[in-house]
């Protein structure tokens, strides 16, 4: 159930709607919202928060960062913020539970992830809370619908059939929030048009990447991560997300790699194979150009460093092909917190 300014949101839509019409109309009421709408100006309004482990702002404050597929759930007395960043028309996600500060944050990029997707962040953060009010924030996608939806097509039946990425995205984000028993508190919803700039031949391209929350206050801010916060274990974590693609598995899941109890990391063994492999060697050759039309679901639209990171996977995958060498023993990589906040490998 969505709350908005701690009012219950309900839209007129009729019950006999599809379950993408009800969302997209719950979408659309929800963009036009005075709070909400308040809410996105303030937030476009604010300074950027460029965090890298040189940044005097990170001695000592305890971070997590969530990669692209991720999930992360924090407790406020173990982790001061955390974050994501490298978001185009995936959705940062971000609930907190306001009685104990209790923390889940996502870096969604599909539909399919959503639902299941919940009630992993869900499971710690409600924990025995048995009616907790819960406030939300969606960061990311931009406006990337084609022509033919914005003029006014018909919205299918199928998440995966609308146009566009970001649009089913938050569409079943918003709608399956909605059907949900536990109470959202929306207070930010900076998606798609709200996020979205244009260049003077009207190509969109999203205002921001990323975001980071303050566990203990709630406070949000928009941040970008450079490669030096981007961590632990940086280059085997983005190869999980892409083994993760073929692990049935993790089908409808997202990744989990943080233990919230420990505050530690854990990233379990992924397998990758000769086929991908192969794709590999192929794509390597390929120019800048190929590679963000192969690799991204919004080519123009991708960070500066976004070749360059596919590059050093694929030369990690390339120097290892075998992946028992980085999981000797088919056993998990962990990390624990140093002193200063950063991690090293047991």
């Amino acid at each position: 159930m969505i709350f908005v300014a701690d009012l219950p949101f309900s839209t007129d839509s009729s019950s006999s709607l599809s379950s993408s019409s009800q969302g997209s109309d719950t979408l659309i009421a929800l963009m036009e919202h005075p709070f909400l709408l308040s809410a996105a100006q303030s937030f476009k309004c604010m300074e950027e928060r460029k965090v890298s482990a040189s940044d005097e702002r990170s001695t000592h404050c305890k971070y997590i960062y969530i990669f692209q597929g991720e999930y992360a759930t924090v407790d406020p007395a173990r982790v001061d913020y955390v974050g994501t960043d490298e978001a185009t028309t995936c959705v940062g996600l971000v609930i907190r539970n306001r009685r104990n500060g209790m923390t889940s944050v996502a870096h969604m990029d599909s539909p399919n992830i959503v639902e299941i997707g919940l009630s992993q962040m869900l499971s710690l953060v409600v924990d025995h809370d048995l009616d907790p009010d819960l406030d939300v924030h969606l960061v990311g996608g931009f406006d990337d619908v084609s022509p033919n939806y914005a003029n006014g097509s018909t919205v299918s039946n199928n998440y995966t059939d609308l146009d566009g990425y970001s649009l089913p995205l938050c569409t079943k984000l918003v709608d399956t929030l909605q059907r949900r028993q536990e109470k959202f508190h929306i207070q930010t919803l900076y998606v798609l048009g709200h996020n979205t700039k244009r260049d003077s031949q009207g190509n969109g391209y999203p205002i921001f990447h990323g975001l980071l929350i303050e566990t203990a206050t709630g406070f949000l801010k928009p941040a970008s991560f450079d490669r030096t916060s981007r961590c632990p274990d940086e280059i085997v974590r983005r190869i999980r997300v892409t083994s993760s693609y073929e692990d049935s598995s993790w089908d409808g899941k997202l990744l989990g790699t943080y233990e919230t109890e420990t505050d530690r990391f854990v990233i379990a063994p992924c397998h990758w194979t000769s086929r991908q492999l192969r794709i590999v060697m192929t794509l390597q050759h390929l120019s800048e150009v190929e590679i963000l039309r192969k690799c991204s679901s919004s080519p123009s639209a991708e960070g500066p460093d976004f070749v360059e990171n596919q590059k050093r996977r694929w030369n990690y995958l390339i120097k290892h092909p075998d992946w028992r060498e980085t999981f000797p023993a088919n056993q998990p990589r962990i990390f624990e917190r140093t002193a200063d906040g950063g991690w090293i490998k047991c």
